[in-house]
């Protein structure tokens, strides 16, 4: 099977907006058929499609010494747990990227400013992550708004992957993220090595996150689950589709 994306990130070019780093991430996946989310997607935008389906992914990660250009890490603002509810997207440009439905954060000033300042859904929660030996544990409870909505995980992390699949690829090599702002349809292009990524294995999911976005999913995800430690990433300036 081809992936249909590229697994190494196009260069960037030009200035950088964000820089952060991403650690500690699960990638729990679910089929779902592209007609019943693509209401869900901004003007422009389609699902993105492998194998006749395409994913919701429900992705708990550790932001760290996020801030504003290449290098300014912001104190204490870019430093946050996060769990996202994405969609996978494609424009007619080619360019293969994610919908973000939600952003559960635990920084309330970062989630004001994600939220007015580049419309993306960021929502504030209580949030934590344990970890005990191979064992990782993240949790969640929304503030604001909707608030009491929850998630908990647990995964077993196994051993790395030293050649991830087409679907590994096509799930996490994504340059870029598709998102309205001021009713125009936006790519904002990201660049940042392969995902170093091992086996994981589902231990207990109870989530409301993914309901909540309007998509339907049942149990376990039936996709192999994977772990990151993570990766360095920056963001260049979005531009109109």
């Amino acid at each position: 099977m081809d992936p249909g994306v590229p697994a190494v990130a196009p260069a960037l070019g030009g200035r950088v907006l964000f820089d952060q780093r991403w650690t500690d991430l699960a990638f729990l996946h679910w089929p779902v058929d592209p007609d019943l989310v693509a209401r869900f997607l901004p003007a422009g935008v389609e699902p993105d499609v492998i194998g006749g389906v395409t994913y919701v992914g429900l992705i708990p990660f550790h932001m760290r010494a996020a801030g504003a250009g290449r290098g300014h890490p912001a104190p204490y603002l870019g430093d946050f747990l996060e769990t996202n509810v994405r969609l996978y997207s494609v424009d007619a440009a080619g360019r293969h990227g994610v919908v973000f439905r939600s952003l559960e954060a635990s920084r309330l000033a970062t989630v004001l400013a994600a939220r007015w300042g580049y419309r993306l859904p960021y929502v504030w929660s209580r949030m934590r992550v344990e970890r005990d030996g191979d064992t990782w544990v993240w949790s969640s409870r929304r503030r604001w708004p909707d608030r009491g909505l929850q998630t908990r995980i647990a995964v077993r992390v196994g051993a790395p992957l030293d050649e991830p699949t087409p679907l590994d690829i096509w799930l996490t090599a994504r340059w870029g993220l598709h998102h309205r702002v001021a009713g125009r349809t936006i790519w904002t292009p990201n660049e940042h090595s392969a995902w170093p990524l091992c086996t994981a294995e589902v231990l207990e999911i109870s989530d409301e996150l993914v309901a909540a976005a309007g998509i339907d999913v049942d149990g376990l995800p039936p996709v192999p689950t994977r772990f990151s430690p993570g990766v360095r990433t920056v963001f260049g300036w979005p531009r109109p589709i």
